[in-house]
């Protein structure tokens, strides 16, 4: 199987890099949502407009914004 975000070799739908990138997004999301109240795509938006955000982080914020687009 492969990575959908970047094509490496994957045990499940992403490579390890881009699984744990998604995790630590999942984790941090609910910390945000309490204290903003922010909604799922709209946390995706502000990771992807954040500097210091690391390039893992944004491809899968890339790919999920672009999962629920493709879903609507």
């Amino acid at each position: 199987m492969k990575c959908k975000v970047c094509g490496r070799g994957a045990e499940s739908e992403l490579c390890e890099l881009h699984k744990e990138a998604y995790e630590n997004l999942r984790k941090k999301y609910e910390d945000w949502k309490k204290s903003t109240n922010i909604s799922w795509i709209e946390y995706l938006k502000e990771i992807q407009k954040n500097l210091y955000a690391g390039i893992w982080v944004k491809e899968v914020v890339q790919y999920l914004l672009l999962s629920s687009n493709s879903s609507q």
